[in-house]
């Protein structure tokens, strides 16, 4: 699907200070399109994983405002993906995929089609009663996929998911998301360490800066999708990734000035 060009979600002048003091964001301006594939990208402590954790409201913004563009969004508008699969140990694949509508009052037996359906998708049909112990760290992610998507979501979070798997784990993860994404037409705010996965899934880079967290830069990926093997060996995909890590390089560079400029202040 792709991208459109009208405003789904407006970040205006975002910070966040926590009760310790600590400034994790600070004046972040972000427009997210509807159906954006959007990486978030920067070192650690840039505010990556709290800006997501604040569009999820599972923590709120010490200032600014998280505008929706007027769609007053439900409670199942919005999906996500933690880094680690976060399942509960006991119950099975069925059940911590059923774990969502469950909460929503949908009964076991009502949600079987939307689970059957969502299962099929992360190609994990035929693993409902196994629990989480009997599975691989990558059949454990599609899991979680599978319970962030189940509701139907229009925003899918996702906070660095494929960070901790292997790296042909990881590439067939990439596309079965790139597959879904494309077949269901949802947003997506991806938080990524990785300049190589960043290009690879998404029309829109936007490169953070830490100490405190703020956007520095966006690169823009005008690719084509869908994108396969073919792409990840071709002299576009690495023109754009030495691109976005120039770009990553320079809001390395700028949080360490600030750093050196306010150590010259004590």
């Amino acid at each position: 699907m792709p991208p459109q060009t009208h405003p789904f979600l407006i970040l205006q002048s975002i910070g966040k200070t926590f009760a310790s003091g600590v400034t994790a964001l600070d004046r972040v301006n972000l427009t997210v399109n509807e159906g954006d594939f959007m990486s978030l990208l920067g070192p650690s402590g840039c505010g990556k994983s709290t800006a997501l954790r604040i569009i999820a409201s599972l923590s709120q913004p010490t200032s600014g405002v998280v505008d929706w563009r007027g769609a007053a969004l439900k409670q199942n508008d919005i999906g996500f993906v933690f880094q680690e699969p976060t399942l509960l140990p006991w119950a099975s694949v069925y059940d911590n995929v059923w774990l969502p509508l469950r909460l929503r009052g949908v009964s076991r037996r009502d949600a079987g089609p939307q689970i059957a359906e969502v299962l099929e998708r992360v190609h994990l049909t035929g693993f409902e009663t196994a629990v989480p112990r009997e599975l691989s760290g990558g059949m454990k992610m599609r899991v979680s996929i599978a319970r962030g998507l189940v509701t139907r979501p229009r925003i899918l979070l996702m906070d660095e998911p494929f960070a901790a798997l292997d790296e042909i784990t990881r590439f067939k993860l990439n596309n079965d998301l790139l597959e879904l994404w494309a077949e269901r037409g949802f947003t997506v705010i991806f938080v990524t360490h990785s300049v190589f996965e960043s290009v690879f899934l998404s029309n829109r880079v936007t490169v953070m800066a830490a100490r405190p967290g703020r956007v520095f830069d966006e690169v823009a990926v005008d690719a084509p999708y869908p994108r396969n093997q073919s792409f990840r060996t071709s002299p576009e995909y690495a023109a754009l990734c030495r691109k976005t890590s120039d770009v990553l390089v320079g809001a390395i560079n700028a949080t360490a000035q600030d750093l050196e400029a306010a150590d010259g202040v004590h």
